[in-house]
């Protein structure tokens, strides 16, 4: 791959990664590896725990997800995160975004030639 290329790449996912982690909370609530493991299990999302806490931050702050602690049996307390009312609505939001930009890129394969 090129230069060029790779770095499109690593744009387009950081522009991808906050909504790739609601939708990954959309049905259930998870704790940070979870999620981790979650997204790796994606071709092209794998991401570390050390990209992962500072998104999370940002959207709790942000009031689109909630963050709790619970004890765990297997070692120390995990903090699960779960999505707000809003954001689902922000997800929602975001995915008809996405689906727009997505139809509109794919519109500009069909344009007459000059």
């Amino acid at each position: 791959m090129s230069e060029f290329f790779d770095n499109w790449i690593v744009q387009v996912r950081k522009g991808v990664l906050e909504l790739c982690i609601l939708r990954a909370l959309e049905n259930q609530e998870r704790y940070g590896y979870e999620l981790v493991k979650t997204l790796a299990s994606v071709p092209g999302l794998a991401l570390t725990e050390g990209t992962l806490y500072p998104l999370l931050s940002r959207l709790r702050v942000a009031g689109l997800v909630s963050a709790r602690l619970e004890e765990s049996t297997e070692g120390p307390a995990r903090k699960y995160y779960a999505l707000t009312k809003e954001g689902r609505r922000t997800l929602a939001d975001m995915n008809d975004f996405l689906d727009k930009l997505n139809q509109g890129t794919r519109s500009l394969h069909k344009l007459p030639s000059l």
